[in-house]
């Protein structure tokens, strides 16, 4: 049975991080651990937050790998407990929430993360002991911030979601201007990645008409924007309506993901130095053209949809719209610019095949079909 379920609360407004003290109050954080990256911190983009929390007593993380890892999470573990933390605040991106979010599990309870991982039955598993989290995210991408889910590479090497209502923020502080500095490059794969959330779930067969309706209005939020954000960091509407699309997409996406983010979560596990959001960008065309022949995506007419938002003519645009959208904001040409090679297909197909999302596509992919979109991709 689906559930339709929006529970957080958020503050979206330029300016919306000085409110950071107050969240912490209301939730009962008196000793946060701030959760981040070396990056966002070198930028100045974690002084707004840390100004804002200047009556409390403060530690901060900064070791966050661009793809969090259970080992990054024991070294996070280690300050938490040394400060006697009782929250977290996460301020960065996808990344650094999720590390967040794997932290309030760690901390509260028993056993190795993996235990806790959605394909291990781990789910029931995390409890409202998880510790407190307020996000504060500084790209307009993976939406996590209002998300029940996390990624990590567990020690094993796999590249694992864990999924629960009470791993959702108790509060999202989303302000556009912590973006303003964003680099055009991760402003374009960030952004992509908004649109795959609110491609794929709107394509998913599962019945949730809010997560639709907010999932196609981040859509077309996101792709008249997108260009802009690129084109000039400073434009402050860009900005706010990218922001937009990305939480639009993750509060869409509880309604179920499908193969772009299966391959994009086996291929970040093989190679962890790849950026999430630019796989995504890379899969989506073949994975669009593989979805236009599942049966509910063809009956309820949701390519033509999805077109409309797009501004686009026709069904049959939306794949080659991404394509083009990809080249014009001048993200790799395939796979092979990022360095895959063929030989790896077994291992990122093995994976895809294993992966929470690639339940919930809307047509059922096989080994083959996974191997076509590699190829397609590459």
């Amino acid at each position: 049975m689906p559930q339709i379920f929006y529970i957080t609360q958020i503050q979206f407004d330029f300016g919306a991080v000085r409110e950071l003290a107050a969240e912490c109050a209301r939730v009962g954080i008196h000793r946060p651990l701030v959760i981040t990256d070396a990056g966002v911190r070198a930028a100045g983009v974690l002084q707004p937050a840390l100004k804002a929390l200047r009556e409390l007593p403060v530690a901060v993380f900064d070791g966050t790998p661009s793809n969090p890892t259970e080992a990054a999470v024991r070294a996070a573990r280690a300050v938490w407990d040394a400060h006697r933390a009782d929250g977290l605040v996460a301020v960065g991106g996808g990344s650094s929430i999720d590390l967040a979010k794997a932290l309030a599990i760690h901390a509260t309870h028993p056993g190795p993360l993996k235990t806790y991982a959605t394909i291990e039955g781990g789910s029931t598993l995390i409890t409202a002991a998880v510790a407190p989290l307020i996000a504060v995210p500084t790209t307009a991408g993976t939406g996590s911030e209002v998300a029940r889910g996390a990624i990590l590479i567990v020690d094993d090497g796999r590249k694992l979601g864990f999924h629960s209502w009470h791993l959702v923020p108790r509060a999202a502080i989303c302000d556009p201007e912590l973006t303003l500095g964003l680099p055009a490059g991760l402003t374009a794969a960030t952004g992509m990645d908004a649109v795959a959330h609110c491609m794929e779930t709107f394509l998913s067969a599962a019945f949730n008409p809010p997560a639709d309706g907010i999932a196609l209005d981040g859509l077309a939020r996101a792709w008249t924007h997108i260009e802009r954000a690129t084109r000039d960091g400073s434009d402050r509407e860009a900005r706010r309506q990218m922001m937009s699309a990305s939480m639009q997409g993750a509060m869409a996406f509880q309604k179920g993901l499908g193969c772009v983010h299966s391959l994009s979560h086996s291929l970040g596990g093989v190679n962890p130095r790849l950026h999430h959001g630019t796989l995504n960008a890379m899969f989506l065309p073949a994975v669009l053209r593989f979805n236009a022949q599942a049966e509910s995506v063809r009956a309820e007419k949701r390519l033509e949809r999805m077109a409309q938002a797009m501004g686009l003519a026709s069904a049959g645009d939306v794949a080659v719209a991404v394509a083009d959208m990809n080249a014009r904001l001048g993200l790799p040409t395939g796979l092979a610019a990022l360095g895959v090679a063929q030989n790896a297909f077994d291992h990122i197909v093995a994976g895809a095949l294993a992966d929470h999302c690639h339940k919930t596509n809307p047509r059922v992919a096989g080994a083959d079909d996974y191997r076509q979109m590699l190829t397609e991709a590459l």
